[in-house]
């Protein structure tokens, strides 16, 4: 296959050449690039001449399309973009991206995404491309969204050193925008915010009772035992659907689930920590799959730690971290009814009793009748001005509030 250059959009999509071995291995020395890639750690200048000289040798075998994205202009080097694999028998191949760390922010992966994508459809004539992503780069998903992909799923065990799951999509001829269209998933986006969140650490959201102050933060190890004394207790196993035989397996199993959650923006589980840092309880907003301004709560309290309001609080910051930070418009509580407990912390918070749902959860093999609450965001009262700095009157931080 014969190297061609693609211009469009700004950019020159050229084949690697010897001198941009510099370049190369200076953009490698990413820590985001690094994270998301399986390039040779450390990345030395051999890695990148070498890396050039196989991507030249591909294009004479036509197993492959690498180009170096380049400013038209300037002729700096901005990112990479490729087609791995091509397939011409079944007219498919699997599209791969980076933008170097000086060039972030400008769109340059979207752009050449696109261009390769209408040159590849064009001139090569397949009719599929494939992407695939460790679950948590939520910058490249954005790209792949805001380039015409469809996400259609996640592969399980799909890359053991990045992750649990690995997201996919596809690209066919009519999906890729117009050159200077904004397309899906563009800034200001619901999928532009929740990729803001959820690509990053989880945060830690503040809390208040009248007697101290709480921290909803992420699970850890550390916590796993109290997590296993609070499954074991009667009252959780009477209410929720943890397992019954409770053990530190199925805690470290649980730790596990939550940080896949957290990459693959499905769900925020938090700790109850109270001052000392000690685990109080646990809490968590699942996000609808089917609807992205809806989502479902769900808490269980550690048995030395009830009836000190530490769920109530609990709640009411993270409904207003859900509805400020992830765009919420309603959030729901479920419980089996007769979890007076549960529904006395939901109504505390402003929860409006919507009705009794007739078998409607499976608890431990058995459809029972289920309690149906809701949360709007517009029945939170309008922030105070003490909230709207992260403070309250005495200096203390505002419920809700917010840190990295």
């Amino acid at each position: 296959m014969e190297p061609v250059e693609i211009t469009e959009a700004g950019l020159t999509l050229r084949p690697w050449r010897p001198t941009d071995a510099d370049d190369l291995h200076r953009a490698c020395q990413d820590p985001e690039i690094q994270r998301w890639i399986d390039f040779p750690r450390p990345y030395r200048q051999q890695d990148a001449q070498r890396f050039i000289a196989c991507r030249t040798r591909q294009w004479a075998e036509g197993t492959a399309a690498a180009f170096a994205v380049c400013d038209a202009a300037t002729g700096r080097l901005l990112g990479a973009v490729d087609l791995q694999r091509i397939d011409q028998s079944r007219q498919l191949s699997e599209i791969g991206y980076w933008t170097a760390p000086w060039a972030r922010g400008q769109g340059v992966a979207v752009r050449a995404v696109r261009a390769l994508a209408r040159w590849s459809f064009a001139e090569l004539g397949l009719r599929r491309l494939l992407w695939t992503s460790c679950a948590g780069n939520h910058a490249a998903r954005l790209v792949a969204l805001r380039s015409g992909f469809r996400i259609e799923g996640r592969l399980r065990a799909a890359d053991p050193a990045h992750g649990s799951y690995e997201w996919f999509g596809s690209l066919l001829p009519g999906d890729v925008p117009a050159p200077g269209e904004v397309g899906p998933a563009g800034p200001g986006s619901l999928e532009a915010r929740r990729a803001a969140v959820f690509g990053r650490a989880q945060p830690t959201v503040f809390a208040s009772t009248s007697r101290c102050e709480l921290r909803l933060r992420r699970l850890e190890e550390r916590d796993l035992d109290a997590v296993v004394i609070t499954c074991q207790d009667p009252d959780t196993l009477r209410w929720t659907t943890v397992p019954e035989a409770y053990d530190r397996s199925a805690a470290v199993s649980f730790l596990a689930h939550c940080e896949d959650c957290w990459a693959d923006g499905t769900a925020a589980s938090f700790v109850i920590a109270d001052e000392q840092d000690r685990y109080a309880g646990s809490i968590d907003l699942r996000l609808s799959s089917g609807d992205p301004l809806l989502a479902t709560v769900g808490f269980m309290t550690a048995p030395h730690a009830r009836g000190r309001g530490y769920q109530t609080a609990a709640l009411a910051a993270l409904t207003t971290w859900g509805f400020a930070t992830l765009g919420l418009a309603r959030i729901e509580w479920w419980a089996n009814v007769g979890n007076v407990a549960s529904r006395r912390v939901a109504e505390k918070v402003g929860f409006t009793m919507e009705g009794t749902a007739r078998a409607a959860l499976n608890h431990r093999g058995t459809r029972v009748d289920a309690w149906v609450g809701a949360l709007l965001a517009e029945d939170l009262a309008p922030p105070s001005s003490a909230a709207q700095t992260g403070a309250g009157t005495d200096g203390r931080p505002a419920p809700g509030q917010v840190t990295v």
